[in-house]
């Protein structure tokens, strides 16, 4: 009797019992604590007026988390102004100092002279998960390129700085494949880091979905090279390069056309 209860001890089956008494309520064995790293976002959503040269630049600040949600910004700023000829905007989405998404539009303005001044603004701020929409009013006087790079970065420049901002959570979430022995090695190594069990799968070895600092991330990797029986596989992350497919640049010319 005691031997078939040590066999049962040591099996898979009673780790699996084990956690599911331990959590009732998530028998994936999500383990309870988060880490959270935290950065700047827009709490609110603000409107400021620039002009220059009788020309009105109406910049738009707001909160943006996905394409989705960045363009609904877009629409709502078309909606309210649909008379004027160019909508330019930029967002960042992510940490402010590893934005996993970035994108830009001229909208019709010369290349270069409207969406990329409201980008260049916003990797320069502390923010992340940021929208602004730069709309423009021909006022009868050309600005020239050089002066609508001047007024596209003035007028995000003067929405940024008026945000309201509140603390967003991240988290970079890992797959790890190792062997029911290493188990609670992973799960060790993952408290060490403050980070969360977000999901277990038994099989011939354990998966364990891993959540942890982005800070900690190549510090993991390495610790857990030596165990791991397949590749670490990144559920999220990666370059926080621009995107192409996202920049929106409409043709355009030397000099700015009236609305």
């Amino acid at each position: 009797m005691y031997k078939l209860f040590f066999q049962f001890h040591q099996s898979h089956l009673f780790r699996i019992l084990l956690h599911y008494l331990f959590d009732p309520l998530n028998c994936s064995c999500a383990l309870g604590y988060t880490y959270q790293m935290n950065y700047p976002v827009p709490a609110n959503q603000v409107e400021v007026l620039f002009e220059v040269k009788k020309s009105k630049f109406i910049a738009m600040a707001s909160f943006a988390n996905s394409r989705e949600s960045a363009m609904a910004v877009l629409d709502e700023v078309k909606q309210r102004y649909p008379d004027a000829r160019h909508h330019c905007w930029a967002y960042i989405f992510g940490p402010p100092s590893s934005p996993v998404s970035a994108a830009m539009a001229d909208d019709g303005e010369p290349s270069g002279t409207a969406g990329k001044p409201i980008l260049n603004v916003l990797q320069h701020k502390d923010i992340g998960d940021v929208m602004i929409v730069v709309t423009r009013y021909f006022g009868g006087v050309k600005l020239g390129a050089g002066g609508l790079v001047r007024a596209y970065s003035a007028a995000a420049q003067q929405a940024i700085e008026q945000l309201t901002v509140r603390e967003e959570v991240t988290l970079h979430t890992l797959t790890v494949d190792v062997d029911f022995k290493h188990e609670q090695f992973v799960r060790h190594l993952v408290q060490q880091a403050s980070g969360n069990i977000a999901d277990c799968r038994y099989a011939q070895q354990v998966s364990i979905d891993i959540q942890i600092p982005i800070s900690h991330v190549e510090e993991i990797k390495q610790q857990l090279a030596p165990i791991v029986n397949q590749d670490i596989k990144d559920q999220q992350g990666g370059s926080p390069d621009l995107d192409s497919s996202d920049v929106e640049s409409k043709p355009g010319h030397v000099d700015d056309t009236p609305v």
